[in-house]
């Protein structure tokens, strides 16, 4: 009998979007839970529950986040959040805030998608935000670990038109052949294959800590 479940937050976004339809495909779970602040009434899926919840007070989200599987695909750009401090907010605050909340509930095991670089003393805003989620995130030692997926550009349709990514979307999907060897951690990645991997990534054995999938050990578990 299916008992396992899941639970994802950013499941309206270009990862987490792809990302939801697999699981909610997926026999292995017998329930999910898409955890966002609007809802989309996409998948239909009758085993698979939508809640709306206000990230500001996290504590709210616990009990939708007592799940085997918690999916993490949270992230907006400086230009949208509109300053640093608010994309601090959505790209670190929060994930790590719903990782503790997961972590009460009794989640085996965390999955979220940071960036190529990431690291909490990089000199770059954007570097040091990431690897400041995933420190905080590791930190919370969860029973089956924590399993961190660092793309470079993910490429897919988004909802919003970002000219200036759109050109390099375009040039790096071009020049992918040449990202080989130590340069594959820069090569541009399609948002199912992103999702495909934590996806599988869930039901790998892995011993507790932090697992980093990055480069070819990214596109190779895609």
């Amino acid at each position: 009998m299916t008992t396992r479940s899941f639970a994802v937050l950013g499941y309206s976004g270009l990862v987490g979007s792809h990302l939801a339809k697999m699981l909610a495909g997926d026999p292995r779970y017998a329930r999910g839970t898409l955890v966002g602040r609007r809802a989309t009434g996409a998948l239909g899926a009758p085993h698979v529950s939508e809640v709306l919840v206000d990230f500001d007070h996290p504590e709210g989200a616990r009990r939708h986040l007592a799940a085997d599987d918690v999916y993490c695909c949270l992230g907006t750009t400086i230009k949208k959040a509109g300053s640093q401090a608010a994309f601090h907010k959505v790209d670190c605050d929060i994930p790590v805030a719903m990782g503790r909340e997961a972590r009460a509930a009794g989640a085996t095991q965390f999955l979220i998608v940071t960036a190529v670089g990431a690291d909490p003393s990089s000199r770059v805003f954007y570097s040091r935000v990431k690897g400041e989620a995933e420190a905080g995130l590791a930190a919370l030692d969860f029973p089956a670990g924590l399993k961190v997926f660092r793309p470079s550009l993910i490429v897919g349709e988004r909802s919003e038109r970002r000219p200036a990514e759109s050109i390099a979307m375009a040039l790096m999907s071009a020049t992918r052949p040449l990202f080989a060897g130590g340069l594959a951690r820069y090569r541009a990645i399609d948002a199912e294959e992103v999702a495909r991997a934590m996806h599988r990534a869930a039901f790998s054995a892995t011993a507790p800590g932090v697992h980093v999938y990055e480069g070819q050990s990214l596109f190779a578990l895609a």
